[in-house]
């Protein structure tokens, strides 16, 4: 792997938007015990299930650990799919995963962003995330992909969606929040954000959904669908601890331009539920010092907004709620040019994420 002491604006690299075309998608399996039932069994047959709907569209990448090697490679058995064996935490390789920059002239290069669990010790996920901040250099070592490391300055890959055009989107309750970086002003933010993704403009929306445990990642909640158009999660009703944040949003999204002066078009998509986990959902999870815990009192942050673009496709949860249709059709409609293909969500919504979570795509440069 060679290690770059740049930055990838210095060199001409931007991160490209989600339709950009994918060379393939990364996924990691889980089996942490701590966060995933049963030991894992209903998460493995949730994710190999995502899995095989993305290779409908595009190669997937499946990092598993040397443990659970035979067993992921019997459960995502498919022409499309590539086991490899690759050690981590857990598996959400959205933010443990690097996040791929281009130079739109065939150059591909991932920046290797510190990662702390979603909080180090203050109100992280897990005690020990050594492995997860491997995963990026790990990734791109196998891709033989030129690495710029952010040493010091954490993010994670779902805490931030751009249009490609110089436009990100994130939130002010995640970036902004004291356990990521502390010794960082707003501005100084938005200039490693400007430095290592090729970005001019930062729409800071408040706000993530309620009780989303990644302290509001902008992936669970709005996302960029072309350049100048942006989907929503929304809820009408006020008694929903969500509706002031989704209200707060909209206000903000109303007034911002993005990098290119454009105003921005809203589509809206409902929010599910409210989804609890059951006791016996919660039961079988390790309870480890350190770990986060699973109670059936705590709202989960169910949304349709955490799909995958995928080469021709559009690959999203659904959770046998009332507005699967509903979210189905929004999604339809916004994407013509796309088939849609919807996955159960609701074991990857039960350790705290979903179908965006997941995956982190590789653009394709050929």
């Amino acid at each position: 792997m060679f290690n770059l002491h740049t930055t990838p604006r210095h060199d001409g690299y931007f991160m490209p938007a989600e339709w950009a075309p994918h060379s393939q998608t990364w996924m990691i399996w889980p089996e942490r015990p701590d966060n995933w039932r049963q030991q894992a069994a209903p998460a493995q047959a949730a994710f190999a299930a995502v899995a095989q709907a993305i290779a409908g569209f595009e190669p997937v990448t499946v990092g598993v650990s040397a443990a659970e090697y035979a067993n992921a490679c019997a459960q995502l058995d498919h022409p499309a799919i590539r086991v490899v064996e690759l050690s981590s935490n857990d598996a959400w390789v959205r933010d443990t995963g690097p996040t791929f920059v281009i130079n739109g002239q065939g150059g591909l290069r991932g920046v290797d962003w510190t990662f702390n669990a979603w909080g180090g010790e203050l109100g992280g996920l897990y005690r020990d995330w050594a492995l997860d901040d491997q995963v990026a250099s790990k990734i791109l070592s196998m891709e033989r992909c030129p690495r710029y490391r952010t040493e010091g300055f954490v993010l994670e890959g779902g805490s931030i969606h751009v249009d490609g055009e110089g436009t990100l989107l994130t939130t002010e309750e995640c970036l902004l929040n004291a356990n990521r970086n502390p010794h960082l002003q707003p501005e100084e933010i938005e200039l490693q954000l400007s430095e290592h993704l090729g970005i001019s403009k930062v729409i800071w929306l408040p706000e993530g959904l309620f009780n989303d445990e990644t302290d509001g990642h902008v992936d669970n909640f709005c996302c960029f669908v072309r350049p100048g158009e942006v989907l929503l999660a929304w809820t009408d009703d006020p008694q929903d601890p969500n509706y002031p944040r989704c209200q707060a949003a909209a206000e903000v999204l109303a007034t911002e331009r993005d990098a290119q002066g454009r105003e921005l078009i809203v589509h809206r998509i409902p929010i599910p539920g409210p989804i609890h986990a059951t006791a016996e959902e919660c039961a079988d999870v390790l309870a480890v010092d350190g770990s986060q815990a699973r109670d059936p009192a705590i709202r989960l942050a169910g949304s349709y907004v955490n799909f995958l673009i995928v080469n021709d496709g559009i690959v999203a949860p659904c959770f046998d709620d009332p507005r699967d249709a509903e979210a189905l059709e929004v999604l339809q409609r916004i994407f013509p040019e796309r088939r849609v293909v919807t996955v159960p969500g609701r074991e990857i919504l039960l350790g705290g994420g979903n179908i965006h979570c997941i995956t982190q795509q590789q653009p394709s440069v050929g």
